[in-house]
């Protein structure tokens, strides 16, 4: 471990002090305990996780694909709006997909980052694609290729986006001053980029509340993609028993998440967002969102030890080994722990890990081997 931490400076042996202070969690082991104590850390679950009211706002057919725009509510704050998207001509059941939308600093859109609907796509959206997803909406792939696809909107994106005048005045000034650093400044519509600028900074401020109300930004994002996936599982054409779920970065974030905490899930795909948290440490950690992070789950296990809570259930883990999100040692550690719990459980052949040359992003090569998988598992 590094004695010196670039964003720590002098308080560089902190890092060494704090674990002085308690045990060092132990590993903790796929089953229905560490389940339990994920679900604990996180801290956020409305009755029977089901949607309330739900309603169709309009249809399409668009490129071979069956569009329906569904709209429900969570118990608090605007009604989520998804698209569920299946094969035009597709009969009896098919397996089901939850893709999950990226973080990516971009609040202003949530499923329209991965998914298209009836309209052409916004100017800012077809960059978003072309950087990270090979410039194609992968979750209508997916849908022509034979899965009902569930794309929702989760908690502050979208339409589930907290409006710009509630954020704080101060927030959106600081914003301004220096949205060109790091908040898409190559990106068209400026007022997005704008508005992305001052939601990411905004983050804190929800995560305090999530304090103060005794949970976390990642257990209330968690509970709306249960939510989801509970509404895709009850939908007549869909096979509950066959569900996945998969998405890139924060999206990877929320499909590990999702997961652990479900039991509906029978595959999970995370696309570059894997590490150990020691080796997030120093440059890693200022990265990320807080949904990284649910504050007491360290005190129980590690990341990996979170994705891998409810192994055998099959896993595909996929790293971009120029991410300048992780460190390569961080993801080979959590590629090796992950590996180490799966064979745990005598299923060493359900965990997948694969390292792809590059930066952040899910490509077409990783997009084609991800969606072969997912065939394998959810057939």
């Amino acid at each position: 471990m590094a004695t010196h931490y670039e964003h720590l400076g002098i308080y560089s042996d902190w890092v060494s002090a704090a674990p002085a202070m308690r045990p060092q969690p132990p590993l903790a082991p796929p089953g229905k305990e560490t389940q339990k104590k994920i679900m604990e850390a996180m801290g956020f679950s409305i009755g029977d996780e089901t949607p309330r009211d739900v309603r169709l706002e309009r249809q399409w057919e668009k490129d071979g694909v069956l569009g329906e725009e569904i709209s429900w509510s969570v118990g608090y704050g605007p009604r989520t709006r998804a698209w569920l998207l299946k094969p035009a001509g597709a009969t009896g059941r098919l397996p089901g997909i939850v893709a999950l939308h990226d973080h990516g600093a971009f609040k202003y859109f949530g499923k329209e980052k991965i998914a298209e609907g009836p309209e052409e796509p916004e100017p800012i959206l077809k960059v978003h694609r072309k950087q990270y997803y090979a410039d194609r909406p992968y979750a209508n792939v997916l849908a022509k290729e034979g899965f009902i696809v569930l794309v929702a909107d989760a908690f502050l994106w979208s339409s589930r986006r907290m409006p710009l005048e509630t954020i704080p005045e101060e927030t959106r000034q600081i914003a301004a001053t220096f949205q060109q650093w790091s908040f898409q400044p190559e990106y068209p519509q400026p007022e997005v980029v704008g508005y992305n600028a001052a939601a990411m900074l905004s983050e804190d401020l929800i995560e305090k509340y999530c304090a103060l109300l005794g949970t976390t930004f990642a257990g209330v994002v968690s509970y709306e993609d249960r939510v989801a996936v509970n509404y895709l599982a009850s939908r007549p054409e869909v096979d509950p028993a066959h569900i996945g779920c998969i998405g890139l970065s924060g999206g990877g974030c929320r499909s590990a998440m999702l997961g652990a905490t479900s039991d509906r899930i029978s595959a999970t795909v995370v696309i570059g967002m894997m590490s150990t948290f020691a080796g997030l440490l120093d440059h890693n950690v200022v990265s990320h969102t807080w949904m990284f992070f649910p504050h007491s789950w360290p005190r129980c296990g590690d990341w990996t030890d979170l994705t891998a809570a409810r192994a055998p259930s099959p896993l595909l883990v996929q790293y971009d080994l120029e991410d300048d999100l992780f460190s390569e040692e961080g993801m080979r550690a959590a590629d090796a722990r992950l590996a180490g719990h799966f064979r745990s459980v005598g299923a060493a052949q359900n965990y997948r890990g694969e390292f792809y040359p590059g930066p952040h992003k899910f490509d077409l090569e990783m997009q084609t081997v991800a969606f072969r998988w997912l065939h394998e598992r959810l057939g």
